[in-house]
């Protein structure tokens, strides 16, 4: 990573050196994504980051450490954007504009590449333990955001108190992978907007009723 003082070696690294350690990470984040992990190789990698055979392997002895960098960044960059969509979540019409947020984002590219987590996840889950042990911490950092929202809406009353939030965020999260999944393979994105509103649809089954024809506590703030 770019804020790393030293390379795999444990050698310090110069400016210099930094800035070759993250174009050659940010060159195999990119295929990895795209190609995924078994296709890209160092060779790839070296081309893509216009890097020498010595500058790839001084800063990446072997593929694995590589890797381990590769889902580090992507899970960083991808938990940043949700922490900014879900940081104030606290209503329904928040959670709906989560939603169209993450579908309107995985429509840039209809769909095709799918999760940046849940991607790695499928192909290293068997063969990396450090990488799916890393892998199932950042989904739960992510799943944690959507609890904290959840609870936050319990909070507000706009979900009933025997809401359990930790239970409808994991259904959300499972919905929200299927449906990166279903998108992925009918590079469309409307199987994914459907399996999200059936999990949402379930959310609203936990909604306080409205009282007067005013709507529920928390609906005219936060996210």
């Amino acid at each position: 990573m770019a804020e790393q003082a030293s390379d795999k070696n444990g050698s310090r690294l110069t400016e210099r050196g930094r800035a070759t350690q993250e174009r050659i990470l940010r060159a195999a984040a990119d295929m990895m994504y795209v190609k995924g992990v078994g296709a890209t190789t160092l060779d790839d990698v070296r081309a893509a980051s216009g890097t020498s055979k010595s500058q790839l392997y001084r800063h990446y002895p072997d593929k694995d450490a590589l890797v381990r960098d590769v889902v580090a960044l992507q899970a960083a960059e991808l938990l940043e954007r949700q922490h900014q969509l879900l940081r104030r979540l606290n209503s329904l019409r928040g959670l709906e504009r989560w939603r169209d947020a993450v579908v309107e984002h995985n429509a840039l590219r209809n769909g095709a590449y799918g999760c940046p987590l849940g991607s790695l996840a499928s192909e290293l889950a068997d063969q990396d333990e450090e990488a799916r042990k890393a892998i199932a911490r950042y989904f739960g950092t992510w799943e944690g955001l959507l609890e904290a929202g959840l609870t936050r809406m319990k909070d507000s009353v706009v979900l009933r108190a025997d809401a359990d939030a930790g239970e409808l965020a994991t259904g959300l999260m499972a919905a929200l992978q299927g449906g990166y999944l279903l998108a992925q393979t009918a590079r469309n994105i409307q199987p994914m907007r459907i399996a999200l509103d059936m999990a949402i649809g379930h959310i609203k089954t936990y909604a306080v009723p409205a009282e007067d024809g005013n709507p529920p506590a928390g609906d005219t703030g936060g996210r």
